[in-house]
């Protein structure tokens, strides 16, 4: 019991947490897709044939990062929600729509792209299977989707701090 007293009486530092962990996670999201991605483009990276595996090892690491960001998100909604701070399930649902798109973009949509990307046979040129372009629609709509609940998400909470309620 004074373990819960003691977490209750400091319902802002859950707040923190989450609006800290969805800046880093939006930020780092926006950083990839419009600054990362573009620049190996234009350096002509994508039609290296390495750039398979470099590009399964950018996307490896950072979808692992993105689902401890959204367990994270998870966890906080989670305390949040058993202390009665946050009185909406829709908080509890958008962030476990988070951490399902993050499973998705981790353990489907990498290993197939990169499944499909790899050139088995170096006596044929290279080619971008209309496949690949499907899956990339598919990725581009779930980014869209966890930088516009994140972003919702995050203006929630810090809505929410700003009310009188919350004093430290």
């Amino acid at each position: 019991m004074a373990v819960v007293s003691q977490v209750a009486s400091k319902p802002v530092i859950w707040y923190k947490v989450l609006i800290f962990t969805l800046g880093f996670w939006i930020s780092s999201s926006l950083f990839l897709d419009i600054v990362i991605m573009p620049s190996l483009y234009q350096a002509g990276m994508l039609s290296q044939p390495d750039f398979v595996t470099a590009g399964y090892s950018l996307f490896g690491i950072f979808n692992r990062l993105e689902l401890l960001c959204a367990a994270l998100v998870l966890t906080s909604v989670f305390v949040q929600y058993h202390l009665g701070i946050l009185r909406k399930s829709s908080y509890v649902m958008l962030s476990l729509l988070l951490l399902i798109a993050s499973f998705t973009c981790t353990y489907f949509l990498t290993p197939h792209m990169s499944a499909l990307g790899l050139q088995l046979n170096l006596f044929e040129p290279a080619s971008i299977p209309t496949a690949m372009n499907e899956l990339h629609v598919s990725y581009w709509l779930i980014e869209i989707f966890k930088l516009s609940v994140g972003g919702m998400l995050l203006l929630w909470n810090v809505n929410q701090l700003s009310e009188p309620t919350f004093s430290d």
